[in-house]
């Protein structure tokens, strides 16, 4: 089954609003023209239900197949929400608000999935029910858990949940996905460094929080060289320094420190956050110093299911033919808190050779709207066939 002939001819239209949301981005949960332009065109496309406000600014479209007789109901989740970003793409449609940039392609994931929703909403050729979540704040506020938290699987009874991220330079409209850990626990650090201050120029009765903090920034490589199992994926990057100092002749009395983690099981979490400590503390004490640890756990590790990746892939490989095996991905993903609740699967579709997400000159392509669509449309009609 190949793309949809429905989704090409509604592709300028889809189109129209994937541009219509990159001109108007908005971050985390202020999430509000967004959804709002959701729910109206969910209550347009004729949905059963349309819910708002589900995790403070999340959107749920309740659409019944023409039969229920199994019971079944899949849901089908894209993200809402923009960077903060200054775009610098130079578009006709560039982002109107400064400071925000539709940087990752929610925009396009927003518009594939109302795509779908008005397909399905139109044909209804399947025996079960969809719901269709339109998820705020991805982006590193945790939507999708809080959409969880609001009782999202269990107030619409869902049985599997589906993701779908564009990824620039993946072919244009190949596929690619993998089984078990996908993307990366996402955890952060803050570490403050505390001596004693002084004059730059007699730092010998000053306790100096720099050179603290710089060994420290050397001593945390050692967690994933010598700590680690060469075999375990983990990363440790410090990311950023504050001082309560801002002049060339004083030695600051605290420096802050802060980084973030990437692990993909639950060991390597472990073992980072304790050696952290272990090390920062050490360091500090060995200067004089003392140092406060503050470990946060942030996205776990995204875990898609074997017998649902099988089938995504499956449907992937019948609209256009192929399904690569994914790599491993360091970047996190908060569709992760889903995946913790439901089995279900999250798959990549190629953007083409365009700018990373999360750089100020990235734009979702438009020509991967009909495939993305027809995944959506078939993900739904080949796990709930209609008699």
């Amino acid at each position: 089954m190949p793309v949809k002939n429905r989704f090409a001819e509604l592709h300028a239209e889809i189109t129209a609003w994937r541009r219509d949301l990159h001109e108007h981005p908005e971050i985390m949960f202020d999430t509000i023209r967004t959804a709002g332009v959701v729910a109206d065109k969910l209550r347009e496309f004729g949905c059963d239900d349309v819910i708002e406000g589900i995790g403070r600014t999340g959107v749920v479209g309740v659409i019944k197949g023409k039969q229920n007789d199994s019971g079944k109901v899949i849901g089908l989740r894209a993200d809402m929400d923009a960077l903060p970003i200054d775009e610098q793409t130079g578009l006709d449609y560039a982002s109107k608000t400064p400071g925000a940039m539709h940087a990752c392609g929610h925009d396009g994931h927003t518009a594939m999935l109302l795509g779908a929703a008005k397909y399905l909403s139109e044909t209804r050729n399947f025996d079960g029910t969809v719901i269709v979540i339109f998820q705020p704040a991805e982006e590193g506020g945790g939507g999708g858990k809080v959409m969880c938290d609001d009782g999202l699987m269990d107030r619409w009874g869902i049985q599997e949940v589906y993701g779908m991220h564009n990824w620039p330079g993946q072919p244009l409209g190949k596929f690619a996905i993998r089984p078990g850990p996908f993307f990366a626990a996402t955890d952060v650090f803050e570490v403050m460094f505390e001596g004693k201050g002084g004059h730059a120029a007699k730092p010998h009765d000053a306790i100096d929080t720099t050179v603290m903090a710089a060994s420290a920034v050397q001593a945390l490589q050692t967690i994933a060289s010598r700590n680690a199992d060469p075999v375990d994926q983990l990363v440790v990057s410090v990311t950023s320094f504050r001082t309560n100092s801002e002049t060339f002749n004083v030695i600051p009395q605290k420096v802050e420190m802060l980084g973030t983690v990437r692990t993909l099981s639950p060991a390597m979490r472990d073992l980072a956050e304790k050696r952290i400590s272990e090390i920062c503390q050490g360091v500090a004490a060995t200067f004089g110093g003392t140092a406060e640890v503050n470990y946060i756990r942030n996205y776990p590790v995204m875990v898609n299911s074997e017998e649902q990746t099988e089938f995504a892939a499956k449907v992937a490989r019948s609209v256009t033919g192929e399904c690569a095996e994914a790599p491993l991905v360091m970047g996190g993903e908060d569709f992760a808190f889903m995946l913790e609740e439901r089995p279900g699967a999250y798959i990549l579709v190629g953007n083409g050779d365009t700018a990373m997400v999360h750089h100020p000159e990235y734009n979702f392509n438009d020509e991967a709207i009909p495939v993305g669509c027809s995944w959506w449309a078939e993900i739904v009609e080949q796990r709930m066939p209609a008699a």
